[in-house]
C-alpha cells in the first residue's frame, strides 16, 4: 500500500469539499429517519416492535431503526439492493442485458441502471402495500395501542406513495455521493444506519454490566472479542491471491517489447456481504410469513425450527452463506473470459499453457479462494449465535453488521488514499513541468546571448 499521509486531507480542497459533501449527505439522510409515515403513531410503533426480530428485523439493520420509528425511510435502500443484485443475475440467464451491460459501454450499463431504478420502484411498491397490511394486522391485534389514525385503503396509497418516495430518495443520496462525493453511495448509508446503532448497543451493554447482568470478565471477553474479530475481518478482506503473470517478448523494428513480470489478484472473499444477505432473507421469509398464521401446527413448527441461535437454524444458515458464496463468485468471475483476455495480451502463467489449461488453472485457484471466503463469512455470521449461548449475553457487535462496517471502512480509505495519491502524482507533474518549461527558456537566453 502507498505511504501515504492523512494528515493532508484538510490541504486538498476537491478531497476536502468531496468529504464535507459525502457527511452533509448522510447528516440529511439520518434527519429523515425521524419524520414518521403519515398517520402512524412513532411511539407505538416502537413499543409494539421491541426487538424487531424477523424480516422486519433485517431491514431496520439496515435502515438504522427507520422501520421501528415507521420512517419516510422506512425501507431505505433495501429495495434498490434487491433490484440491483436481481439485475446482476439476469445479465447472466438474459441475452439482452448481458450484451447491453457488456458490448454497447457507458449507454448500455445506462440502460441497465435504468431498468434498476424502474425494478426498484415496483420492489418499494410492493414492499410498501405489506408493510401497510403489517402495520393494519398489529393495528386490530392491539386496538387500545393507537398505532394508526385512520385505517383503509387511504392510508395504504399514502404509506406506499411515502415510503417509494423515501426509498427513491435515498437511492439519488447515494448517487449524489457517487458523483460529487468520496464514492460508494449506497454502502456508505447502509454503514452510517448501522453505525447509528452503535452507541444504543453500546449503552445497552453498560446497563447490563453495571446492574449485575455481566461481570468484569465477560466485559472484557467480550471486548477481546470485538477486537479480535474486527482484526480477522480486516485481514479477510484484504487477503488476495497474485497469480504470477509473464508478458511474452514480441520485436518491433530493432526494439524488443514485453517480457515484464505482472500478477493477478484474486480476492479470498469475491463475493462481499452478499451471501449474507440472500441467506438472511431466505430464512427470516418464511417465519415472517408464518407469523401471520399463529394457531397453524405447520406454521408454528415452522417458526420454532427457524429461531435464530438454534441449532437447525444455524446449520441451513451456514449451508445457504456458503451456496451464495460460490454462486455469486460464479456469476460475478469467469476463468475462461480472464484466460482468453490474457491470451490476447500476450500474458501467460508462468508454466501454464494459454487458453483452457489456464483456464483451469484459475479455476482451480478461485475454487480454493472461495471455499476459504465461503467458512469466513459463515464463520463471522454465526459467531454472535455462538457468544449469546456460551456467555448468555446479548452480543450486538458481530456478524454481518460488523462485516458491512469494515468492508465499507477499507474501501472508504482506499479511496482517500487514491485521491491523496493522486494530488501528488498532479503536483509532481506540475513541477516537472515548471522545470522543463524553465529549462527551456533559459536555454534560448542562453543562445540569444552566444549570438
Amino acid at each position: 500500500m502507498a505511504d501515504t499521509n492523512f494528515a493532508d486531507i484538510p490541504k486538498v480542497p476537491e478531497l476536502r469539499r468531496r468529504l464535507l459533501f459525502t457527511l452533509g449527505v448522510l447528516a440529511l439522510y439520518r434527519v429523515g429517519i425521524f419524520i414518521t409515515v403519515p398517520g402512524v403513531n412513532r411511539t407505538a410503533m416502537a413499543q409494539m416492535m421491541g426487538g424487531g426480530g424477523g424480516f422486519f428485523g433485517l431491514i431496520n439493520l439496515f435502515t438504522g431503526g427507520a422501520l421501528k420509528l415507521m420512517s419516510i425511510f422506512a425501507i431505505g435502500i433495501m429495495p434498490y439492493i434487491s433490484a440491483a443484485i436481481i439485475m446482476q443475475l439476469m445479465t447472466v440467464v438474459v441475452p439482452e442485458i448481458e450484451r447491453l451491460q457488456k458490448d454497447e459501454g457507458e449507454q448500455g450499463r445506462r440502460k441497465v441502471n435504468q431498468y434498476t431504478r424502474y425494478l426498484t420502484v415496483l420492489i418499494s411498491v410492493v414492499q410498501g402495500f405489506g408493510i401497510s397490511f403489517y402495520l393494519e394486522n398489529m393495528n386490530q391485534t392491539n386496538p387500545g395501542a393507537g398505532l394508526l389514525v385512520d385505517t383503509g385503503w387511504d392510508f395504504r396509497l399514502m404509506t406506499v406513495l411515502t415510503l417509494t418516495t423515501g426509498t427513491i430518495f435515498v437511492m439519488w443520496l447515494g448517487e449524489q455521493i457517487d458523483e460529487f462525493g468520496i464514492g460508494n453511495g449506497i454502502s456508505l448509508i447502509i454503514t452510517a444506519s448501522i453505525i447509528a446503532r452503535f452507541p444504543s448497543a453500546v449503552m445497552q451493554t453498560y446497563q447490563k454490566y453495571d446492574t449485575g447482568g455481566i461481570s468484569t470478565g465477560t466485559l472484557l471477553a467480550i471486548l477481546l472479542v470485538v477486537l479480535v474479530v474486527t482484526g480477522f475481518i480486516v485481514w479477510m478482506e484484504s487477503a488476495q491471491r497474485r497469480i504470477p503473470l509473464q508478458y511474452a517478448k514480441r520485436m518491433v523494428g530493432k526494439r524488443i517489447y514485453g517480457g515484464q513480470q505482472h500478477h493477478l489478484p484474486l480476492k479470498v472473499n469475491m463475493s462481499g456481504v452478499i451471501p449474507p444477505i440472500f441467506a438472511s432473507s431466505i430464512l427470516i421469509f418464511p417465519t415472517t410469513v408464518a407469523s401471520y398464521f399463529q394457531g397453524n401446527p405447520i406454521a408454528d413448527q415452522l417458526q420454532a425450527i427457524l429461531v435464530p441461535g438454534q441449532w437447525q437454524y444455524n446449520v441451513i444458515y451456514v449451508a445457504l452463506i456458503i451456496f451464495f458464496t460460490f454462486f455469486y463468485t460464479a456469476v460475478q468471475v469467469n476463468p475462461v473470459e480472464i484466460a482468453d483476455n490474457l491470451k490476447k495480451s500476450g500474458a501467460f502463467v508462468p508454466g501454464i499453457r494459454p487458453g483452457k489449461k489456464t483456464a483451469n488453472y484459475i479455476d482451480d485457484v478461485l475454487t480454493r479462494l472461495t471455499t476459504a471466503g465461503a467458512v469466513y463469512l459463515a464463520a463471522v455470521c454465526v459467531l454472535p449465535f455462538f457468544i449469546q449461548s456460551m456467555m448468555n449475553v446479548s452480543f450486538y457487535f458481530g456478524g454481518i453488521s460488523l462485516v458491512i462496517t469494515v468492508s465499507v471502512g477499507l474501501k472508504t480509505v482506499n479511496e482517500i488514499e487514491n485521491y491523496l495519491i493522486s494530488r501528488r502524482y498532479d503536483d509532481f507533474s506540475s513541477r516537472v513541468g515548471q522545470e522543463s518549461e524553465s529549462g527551456r527558456i533559459a536555454g534560448r537566453d542562453l543562445d540569444r546571448d552566444d549570438s
